[in-house]
C-alpha cells in the first residue's frame, strides 16, 4: 500500500463550462462520469482549495486537485543493476516488468523511486524511458547540464549515439535485413486519449534492422534505432507484418489490435543491449546489457 498521490490541474479556457466531474472523465478516462460523481461526494477532489461534495461549473483559471486515496500497486521486479556509475553518469540494466516513472497504477514500484531511495542526497534521474516490459540499458545522469545534452544526443539520428535492440517477432517473411521508415504519431484513443501508433501523417522514423534467426515459432532480430520516437520498435516490426512476439497491443500494420490492452501490458521480449554514447568533450562510451534467456 502507497501513501496515495495528488494530481494537480489547473483548467484552461477550452474547459471553462465543463462541469467537475465532465472535467475529469474527459482527462482521465480511466474513470467514467459516476466514478468521479463519487469521489468528488466522498471529499476527493479539492477546487480552488475547498473540497465541494456537489458538482459545480468551472472557469478559465480554476485548480483542481484529485487527492487519490492508498492503493495497492502491482508487483514488479523491484531491482535494477548498476552497468556504469562515474558519480554523475548512471548506466542501468532495468528488469522487464518494472516502470521508469510513475504513471497510471503505479507510484512507489517504479524505477525512479529505487534511485531516489537508493541516492537521495543526488538522485540520478532518467533520460530517456524504456517501456515497463522492455528490458535493458537506461541512461540516467545526476547533473542537469548532463541531462540536457544525453537527451539531445539519444534523440538525434544516429550521430552521437548507437542504439541496439534484441527482440523476438512472429514468424514471418523478413528480408536478412532492411530499413524501416514508417512515420509514428499519437492517434486517438477511446481509453487513453491518445495512443502512438504507424500514421502516416506522423513524426519521421527510422529504424534498421538485421535477421539474426528464423524459427518455425518466431524469429530472433537485432534492432538499431536512429529516432527515439514511443513504441518505435513495436509499431515499426508491426508495420512490416512481423509484430513482436506476444506484443498485446501492436497488430500487423502498426495499428492497435485490442482497445483494451495497454502500453504497459506484458508478454513480448525487447531488450536494449548495447549503447554507444559521445560526450561533448568527444569522450566515447560504450555499454552493453546481459542478454535475457531466449533472446541469445
Amino acid at each position: 500500500m502507497n501513501r496515495g498521490w495528488s494530481y494537480r490541474d489547473r483548467v484552461g479556457p477550452e474547459a471553462a463550462g465543463l462541469s467537475i466531474t465532465s472535467y475529469y472523465s474527459r482527462n482521465y478516462r480511466h474513470s467514467d462520469s459516476a466514478r468521479w460523481r463519487q469521489r468528488l461526494a466522498a471529499g476527493e477532489i479539492e477546487h480552488n482549495g475547498a473540497c465541494p461534495r456537489n458538482d459545480r461549473l468551472l472557469v478559465a483559471g480554476d485548480e483542481l486537485v484529485w487527492h487519490r486515496p492508498p492503493w495497492c500497486e502491482p508487483a514488479v521486479p523491484l531491482h535494477f543493476d548498476t552497468i556504469h556509475d562515474d558519480g554523475d553518469l548512471l548506466v542501468v540494466d532495468k528488469p522487464s516488468g518494472l516502470p521508469v516513472m510513475p504513471a497510471g497504477g503505479f507510484l512507489e514500484h517504479t524505477l525512479l523511486r529505487l534511485l531516489e531511495r537508493r541516492w537521495p542526497a543526488a538522485t540520478p534521474r532518467p533520460v530517456h524511458r524504456l517501456g515497463r516490459g522492455t528490458s535493458g540499458l537506461l541512461v540516467c545522469a545526476r547533473r542537469g547540464w548532463s541531462r540536457a545534452w544525453l537527451s539531445a544526443a539519444l534523440r538525434d539520428d544516429g550521430k552521437a549515439t548507437k542504439k541496439i535492440y534484441r527482440c523476438r517477432t512472429v514468424a514471418a517473411e523478413l528480408a536478412p535485413e532492411g530499413r524501416i521508415e514508417v512515420p509514428i504519431g499519437a492517434l486517438a484513443h477511446p481509453r487513453l486519449g491518445r495512443l502512438w501508433c504507424a500514421d502516416p501523417q506522423g513524426l519521421p522514423s527510422c529504424s534498421d534492422y538485421r535477421l539474426l534467426r528464423r524459427g518455425a515459432d518466431g524469429h530472433l532480430l537485432e534492432v538499431a534505432i536512429r529516432t527515439g520516437r514511443p513504441h518505435q520498435i513495436r509499431i515499426h516490426l508491426a508495420a512490416i507484418g512481423a509484430p513482436l512476439l506476444g506484443d498485446p497491443l501492436y497488430a500487423p500494420g502498426g495499428r492497435v489490435k485490442d482497445l483494451d490492452a495497454l502500453p504497459g501490458d506484458l508478454g513480448y521480449q525487447l531488450h536494449a543491449h548495447r549503447l554507444s554514447l559521445c560526450d561533448p568533450r568527444g569522450q566515447h562510451f560504450h555499454f552493453a546489457a546481459p542478454l535475457p534467456t531466449g533472446l541469445c
